[in-house]
């Protein structure tokens, strides 16, 4: 022992070895020779063991290795520099904070080790043992955000995952699902290759789609319809008063009088008329004034100030012009976001840009009053009013919304459907999910919702299965985000089969 190394002196008592290669025991000694694998620190301090070994002869004629050392179980491996003890403990650790992190806290603990050994430990490490599922839930996970996906499989009774996929294909889903027969149920949402994978690959099993997919994807719809129906969402505002005549002045001088650009042009108007009336040439008034020939000119011309105005305020004809009505009434409407504005002109097919009408918004739109009132609520918001439970909204929001209900007849059938799918959802009725699609594929003035009940008729059996049924794909959404987690501590090293590892043993 000294001040930073315990030195722990062993050596093995038993007579007989079994043989790694043919399993045979052997008594016959060849040799022996000194092995020190570090083991776990001990009070601040490195701990090694010196542990004498013996070599034996393999007896066995017809077995390839002729000698053999032997293993003290529970303590030493072939090749192996660290205890079992020591590397269970890097192991886990490793399993729960990746290399990095890993490699940082094992210097403060006394059993330094670089990051790429310690994942080398954890990729050596076999796959762990399950039992057969019954249910499985099915989801995609994202390898590289947007471009490289794969597939995630937990067994939902026990709450584990059960395996990692390298894509989502539905060729690899099949085959993964055919090597498991015993498979009953299968929780998945409603993307076109789970089902075909599940159905190619386990036709005997009951296919579920998740109760949390449908009533996002009833939401989105929802908002959608809100936002088109934008209009019910503020009151009727009152007519504008009587236009005043227009003075002579108004008409005729954009620039009132007393602004400081018209007061400077006219003044320069007069002066350099007053120049050439005097008898000066029209360089003569240049070089007097400091002014270009060119500027000289265009005054000369001018026989009234005003029609110096001309130029800026007069605009040529743009791609702009057709759709600045309609800019005037959202923007009296209450739509100032001049994104939004550049959207919905665009949808109409407006070729320009979003610098064209952020432009005019800017200069022409802003210097128009607004109609004086509280401001509507958005889109959303109404949304979540609907999408709410009557009984879970508060005073405010239920006195809103019933404005909102009571001044559209559309909202009005849009909630009504929204909160008898709901009832389904939560009763777990769904035997009554056909005349629900009948309802609102009828309902001509909601185009969202009669496409997402369109959209439920083409897996209409794992809807109504997930309408019915309490399995739902909760737990694979909770390893999902899981995932995400360990794809951030293994930021530059989360390669597929490090990240399997660590999603199946940590």
């Amino acid at each position: 022992m000294t001040d930073t190394v315990v030195r722990v002196e062993a050596r093995t008592t038993v007579r007989r070895a079994a043989c790694p290669e043919c399993g045979c025991w052997s008594g016959r000694i060849h040799g022996s020779y000194l092995r020190l694998p570090r083991d776990l620190p001990a009070a601040g301090k490195f701990v090694v063991v010196s542990l004498r070994v013996r070599r034996f002869v393999c007896t066995e004629d017809s077995c390839p290795r002729k000698t053999f050392a032997e293993q003290v179980s529970g303590l030493t491996r072939r090749f192996g520099r660290r205890t079992e003890r020591l590397r269970s403990a890097l192991v886990s650790v490793g399993l729960a904070l990746a290399g990095r992190a890993r490699a940082r806290m094992a210097d403060v603990f006394g059993a330094p080790v670089s990051r790429n050994t310690l994942l080398r430990l954890v990729t050596s490490l076999p796959d762990p043992t399950t039992a057969a599922p019954r249910v499985v839930g099915v989801d995609e996970y994202a390898q590289r955000k947007g471009r490289i996906y794969g597939t995630v499989l937990v067994d939902v009774e026990r709450r584990r995952p059960i395996d990692l996929l390298p894509d989502r294909e539905a060729d690899t889903l099949a085959a993964w699902l055919a090597e498991r027969p015993g498979i009953e149920i299968v929780c998945r949402d409603r993307a076109p290759f789970f089902a075909e994978g599940a159905t190619r690959g386990a036709p005997q099993a009951l296919q579920v789609a998740d109760r949390w997919h449908l009533w996002h994807s009833l939401g989105e719809a929802a908002e959608k319809c809100v936002y088109l129906h934008r209009n019910c969402l503020r009151p009727t505002p009152a007519p504008p008063d009587e236009p005043q005549e227009e003075t002579e002045s108004t008409a005729v001088s954009p620039w009132p009088t007393g602004h400081r650009f018209a007061e400077r042009t006219r003044a320069k108007h007069a002066t350099i008329h007053a120049l050439l009336a005097a008898g000066h040439s029209k360089r003569s008034a240049a070089r007097q004034l400091n002014m270009t020939l060119n500027t000289i000119l265009r005054f000369s011309r001018a026989t009234t100030a005003e029609e110096m105005f001309t130029g800026q305020w007069q605009s040529r004809a743009t791609k702009l012009d057709a759709y600045k009505p309609y800019l005037d009434q959202r923007w009296q409407e209450g739509c100032t976001n001049a994104w939004r504005l550049w959207e919905e002109i665009k949808a109409q097919g407006y070729p320009g840009g979003y610098g064209s009408v952020r432009d005019y918004v800017i200069r022409t739109l802003r210097g128009k009053p607004q109609p004086v009132g509280p401001r509507p609520p958005s889109a959303r918001a109404v949304t979540r009013w609907i999408l709410t439970h009557p009984d879970a909204l508060n005073e405010s929001d239920r006195l809103q919304l019933k404005a909102v209900l009571t001044n559209c007849p559309e909202l009005t059938v849009l909630a009504q459907h929204v909160r008898s799918f709901g009832h389904m959802l939560t009763h777990l009725q769904g035997s009554d999910l056909p005349a629900w699609i009948e309802s609102a594929t009828a309902t001509t003035d909601l185009p969202t919702v009669r496409r997402f009940a369109q959209h439920l008729e083409r897996d209409i059996d794992a809807v109504i299965a997930g309408l019915t049924q309490p399995w739902n794909s909760g737990v694979v959404e909770g390893h999902v985000n899981r995932i995400k987690m360990l794809k951030r501590q293994m930021f530059g090293r989360a390669g597929f089969e490090l990240l399997r590892k660590r999603v199946l043993l940590a």
